[in-house]
């Protein structure tokens, strides 16, 4: 794609709110902005509180799973240092935390037989503490780590016994939790637990034996767990305690790389391999029709019960988005990947002329795209009938490295991209797309998955050498102020 014509299309299509005019004033004044965590990533304390082994516990402590041979046992102590954090977010001016419960602190060992109240009084402490700095919590059940238990005597999500289990769990963490959590996600992006869990095997529980069925079956049965918890939430607690619930899925914008029609259909069938195969079932009642093609009977079937229970089991969509790509057609993809070779196609990082489609991060899928959320929340908006959408991840890394630490601190790339993607969603909704909130992904520099502590995504450093000590970065000052910055009336809903 010529880079010269993408832009221009882009300025003529676009209501013009430009990056240096970007201010809280813009935005609904109802309009939620917070900071997102996950508990393996920065909790800790993997064996104090009564809290039972996970499946990353696990996967971390065996040998080359990941690329520094850290873990999470102590990640950056939140387990022990949470009123500092969350006095953090407060001086920062956050309206929302997202956070994610650790189910084996509920139940140990995951089958909900008997719950662990050390567990509980934590998470308690973590939603009051939050309430009184005014900080409204948005609790993910689930945000990959499964109690190891179940991938040991079920095989986790493999087995559709794990449904009842999560269900067991989720209507605890409502009746527990509920009268002050009034948002609710179920899974997070369900679609990298299953690829990178059951596909390329970077993910714990590290499976790629069988990626050609396998990442199915496990997202078949994230989809069917969402669902259940969802009608138990609906059935007995959501017209009592009045909070909403929803999933996050995860989409990377595929633009097509050319106008050619078997680009278009690629970058079509892309985002349908992404957000379709949760979406469109939970709409739906049902796959994408290019999936069922593509795959057949690799794709499991859901029953007549199971669709009507699916269908419509939603009150927000959670969106997590990074970057985009170009994608054009391949016949013979050269992913590393079942499910990426699946699709018949490539995806691009470079303009026609040879140019980055943006500038780097430092992990090597992220590039800075700003127009790419604009675009991918204005198609969830036009596929599923505008739903609410918070965008619940958005952020990006920096290398771990050995400078100055006012060098570290300078994060001015990340100033930079936060600055254009806010701005991609205050014309997302000029459009008329219904966004409600955005999270940046992180608050706090962590352990971070199979890439361990050498990439860092917070607004906070944390010195890892020098007892976890805290240091707000340039990104979070420049945060702080467009927060504060409230002189003129926000938009209202």
């Amino acid at each position: 794609m010529r880079k010269e014509d993408f832009i221009k299309d882009l300025n003529d299509t676009e209501e013009h709110v430009a990056e240096e005019e970007l201010r809280r004033s813009l935005f609904p004044s109802s309009f939620v902005f917070g900071v997102a965590t996950s508990a393996y990533q920065i909790e800790g304390g993997c064996d104090e509180g009564g809290r039972g082994p996970t499946i990353w516990d696990s996967f971390t402590h065996t040998p080359g799973t990941i690329i520094d041979g850290s873990n999470g046992d102590i990640a950056v102590d939140h387990y022990h240092r949470y009123k500092e954090d969350i006095e953090l977010m407060a001086t920062l001016g956050f309206d929302a935390y997202r956070f994610s419960l650790s189910w084996s602190r509920i139940f140990p060992d995951g089958l909900g037989t008997k719950v662990n109240e050390e567990g509980v009084a934590f998470y308690n402490n973590v939603i009051n503490t939050l309430l009184e700095k005014g900080i409204q919590p948005f609790v993910t059940l689930f945000h990959w780590d499964l109690p190891l238990h179940l991938q040991e005597s079920l095989g986790g999500w493999l087995n559709e016994e794990i449904i009842k289990h999560f269900t067991i769990y989720a209507d605890t963490c409502f009746a527990r939790f509920g009268d002050r959590v009034k948002k609710w996600i179920t899974i997070n992006e369900p679609l990298q637990t299953a690829i990178n869990g059951y596909d390329t095997g970077i993910f714990a529980p590290g499976r790629r034996e069988q990626a050609s069925t396998e990442p199915y079956m496990a997202a078949h049965h994230q989809i069917l767990a969402h669902a259940m918890a969802v009608s138990i939430y609906r059935t007995k607690y959501q017209d009592k305690q009045g909070g909403q619930i929803g999933i996050s899925v995860d989409c990377e914008w595929a633009e097509p790389n050319t106008s050619k029609v078997e680009d278009r259909a690629a970058a079509a069938r892309r985002l349908e391999f992404q957000l379709g195969w949760f979406l469109h079932p939970i709409y739906h009642g049902d796959y994408p029709e290019v999936m069922r093609e593509i795959l057949g009977d690799r794709l499991p079937l859901f029953s007549q019960e199971e669709k009507i229970l699916l269908r419509n089991s939603i009150d927000f969509i959670g969106l997590n988005h990074y970057t985009s790509r170009f994608v054009a057609y391949a016949a013979d993809s050269l992913e590393d990947s079942c499910y990426y070779k699946t699709q018949a196609m490539e995806r691009l990082t470079k303009w026609e002329g040879g140019e980055p489609i943006g500038e780097k991060a430092a992990s090597e899928w992220l590039y800075v795209c700003p127009w790419g959320l604009r675009k991918v929340l204005n198609y969830v908006s036009r596929k599923y009938n505008n739903p609410p959408i918070y965008v619940t991840e958005n952020g990006m890394d920096d290398e771990d490295v050995d400078i100055p630490l006012h060098e570290i601190l300078d994060d001015k790339l990340r100033v930079v991209y936060l600055k254009g993607y806010l701005t991609s969603v205050a014309q997302a909704i000029k459009d008329g797309v219904d966004v409600r909130g955005h999270f940046v992904w992180t608050l706090l520099d962590n352990f971070e998955w199979a890439q361990g502590y050498t990439k860092r995504f917070g607004l906070i450093y944390v010195d890892y050498k020098n007892g976890l000590s805290r240091h707000p970065k340039s990104s979070a000052y420049w945060f702080s102020r467009f927060l504060k910055s409230r002189g003129e009336k926000g938009n209202e809903e």
